[in-house]
């Protein structure tokens, strides 16, 4: 199970390593908690239109729909409203009814029920200052953990299915400082022009703010990145498709750098770290309760 703020975060982060596991038979379940209704624009060729703008719920709905099924992959929605991504100083207050400001127990619970629901032995969302600071990405970290551990607990949130223990939770690292520098330096080494100049200069003082990634799990992804671009720009409002993300060349991202990379931060299997599997150590523990059932 990817838990995800916005309908296009599943095709932005994570989404080479579940086209992979997709097409090695395991069942994954994106969970979107919000529609995205406060996303802007980000397409050039697709801003300033009323037919858009007037309906962009349905709009990034369909979107959702189709980078779904690229990636092969099952979605809910968890149903809470985009809180924006508010600007200014000082920051505007967070709209009415968002997100980020329904009761902790409440978004929670409804994540738990999926939990229960799904049965997942992993879980990925984002980390503590939730990939990037968006109120619904934090938030979207706070519900998962929370979650996560309310899940297999019978006294918590009894009326939302049967308790479920899922075995490992992640969070995404996508742009980590390391892949960030490796792919720059490599573009720069072949005469490239680098995105990564600007993406330093805006990311360094808040990078300076948070504790650096611990990257434990790189999963090898390699054969999947055209899946994963394409998923991407199914989601045409949200991407350039001339922008920076498509600016580095897919061989030279094989080369340089070909898996995602994932901090584990639960687990109750016995796992090494570095690992290149997320579901280290479940296989193996899944395999054998499930001889055991047939022995028995």
């Amino acid at each position: 199970m990817a838990v995800h703020a916005h309908p296009d975060d599943e095709s932005s982060k994570g989404a080479a390593m579940m086209a992979r596991y997709v097409d090695e038979g395991v069942d994954v379940l994106v969970v979107t908690c919000t529609g995205g209704e406060r996303g802007s624009i980000l397409n050039p060729a697709l801003q300033h239109r009323k037919d858009i703008e007037d309906n962009i719920s349905e709009i990034r709905r369909m979107e959702m729909d189709r980078a779904r099924a690229i990636l092969g992959v099952r979605q809910h929605w968890l149903g809470f409203v985009d809180s924006g991504l508010p600007e200014g100083d000082p920051l505007p207050p967070l709209p009415e009814g968002c997100f980020a400001l329904v009761p902790l127990d409440e978004a929670v619970e409804r994540l738990v029920r999926e939990i229960r629901d799904f049965r997942p032995h992993v879980v990925t969302t984002y980390d503590e200052y939730g990939g990037y600071p968006h109120p619904d990405h934090i938030r979207c970290h706070e519900i998962s953990v929370a979650a996560f551990d309310a899940a297999p607990d019978p006294d918590k949130f009894p009326a939302a299915g049967d308790p479920w223990q899922p075995l490992k939770l992640y969070y995404d690292v996508g742009f980590s400082p390391e892949r960030t520098k490796a792919l720059h330096e490599a573009m720069l080494a072949q005469g490239i022009d680098s995105p990564f100049e600007e993406w330093f200069k805006r990311r360094e003082e808040w990078l300076g703010k948070r504790r650096p990634p611990n990257l434990t799990t790189r999963v090898p992804v390699g054969d999947w990145f055209e899946r994963r671009d394409a998923a991407l720009l199914a989601h045409a409002t949200q991407v350039d498709p001339n922008g920076w993300f498509f600016s580095v060349p897919l061989d030279l991202q094989r080369e340089v750098w070909s898996t995602e990379d994932f901090e584990l931060v639960r687990s109750l299997v016995d796992s090494t770290i570095p690992e290149d599997d997320l579901f280290a150590g479940i296989r193996e523990r899944v395999g054998a309760a499930a001889r055991n059932e047939m022995e028995a």
